[in-house]
């Protein structure tokens, strides 16, 4: 095979349809139309000598040849993207690039805002479009659809790029007419009632079952190994609901201390150490090796990064 006579662009429709599985949803992506695509998926098959994607009961699947081809065409991709970017810029004062950012509603409350600050100086035209982990997949991601993902995670792909936002530990907020509040002990903690707050994950939600402890997350799960288990009243997903009930109904919220700034200048609640060694919750970006040297990406993470420190130096 004789590179001069291969078209370097039969790549790229390689790697979509490696990712799709599906000649319309590559076609789609690449921005060309479906015959297009099909003539490129003739020509790739000619090219390797092998069908690459068969048609079955469970849609089009890779060949055991493509499935290979996959990682090196991506990484040939990426490799390009690389040179051509070399000695661009950014310009961001002058940019009214949208970045799609997915970011847990802890993370949305407490970065968000003071990166949107920080932006209006910096980058007065750029937009963001900050999403729900509901509204977003892992392949989203992959794809370049999705810019960054910012949340507490335990498992991860291994293709993404991620980086460290901020380290922040637990604490509690009670009203101050509490007993917990007036006395901040483990059996005052353990006799109150409380209310779940997190978000995590992706893809549409499903409902909570308080009797699976170790699905509930680390305030839960670090009880369970102390034999104790919390008496909570309320699941929420929102970090604003899970203050207001403090407030309102006398229950404990067991967050990150970072969020505890969304109170505000309220009176009626205080917030207190946790009566147990909580391990510390980590903050993290994630994004596609699509997008690592994209000079503007390459931009945003950078400003999140420094807008996270100035953050998390005044916790």
């Amino acid at each position: 095979m004789q590179l001069d006579k291969v078209d370097l662009n039969l790549l790229r429709y390689l790697d979509s349809l490696l990712r799709e599985q599906n000649v319309t949803h590559a076609a789609n992506q690449l921005g060309i139309t479906q015959p297009a695509m099909s003539n490129g998926l003739r020509r790739l098959r000619d090219l390797f000598h092998d069908p690459l994607l068969v048609r079955t009961s469970d849609g089009m699947m890779p060949t055991a040849l493509a499935i290979q081809l996959q990682p090196r065409v991506s990484l040939i991709l990426q490799s390009v993207d690389e040179v051509l970017h070399l000695g661009q810029s950014f310009d961001a004062g002058s940019s009214s690039r949208v970045f799609r950012i997915m970011a847990s509603d802890y993370a949305e409350a407490t970065l968000i805002p003071p990166l949107m600050a920080r932006l209006q100086k910096e980058a007065p035209n750029v937009i963001l479009d900050v999403m729900n982990p509901s509204d977003v997949s892992f392949h989203d991601v992959e794809k370049g659809k999705v810019d960054l993902i910012i949340n507490r995670f335990e498992t991860l792909p291994q293709s993404f790029h991620q980086k460290s936002v901020w380290v922040d530990r637990f604490a509690c907020i009670a009203h101050k007419d509490s007993e917990l509040a007036k006395n901040p002990s483990l059996d005052s903690y353990m006799s109150a009632q409380h209310v779940w707050v997190s978000k995590t994950g992706f893809g549409v939600g499903v409902g909570v079952q308080p009797d699976e402890v170790q699905k509930l997350g680390w305030v839960d799960s670090t009880l369970a190994d102390m034999g104790l288990k919390r008496s909570i009243r309320l699941f929420t997903r929102n970090y604003n609901v899970a203050m207001r009930a403090t407030e309102q109904l006398g229950l404990v919220a067991t967050l990150p201390l970072l969020a505890t700034r969304l109170l505000g200048e309220s009176t009626e609640i205080v917030v207190l150490p946790t009566p147990f060694e909580i391990p510390p919750v980590e903050l993290k970006m994630l994004w596609s090796p699509l997008l690592q040297h994209d000079p503007g990406h390459m931009w945003i993470r950078q400003t999140i990064s420094a807008c996270a420190q100035v953050i998390a130096d005044s916790n």
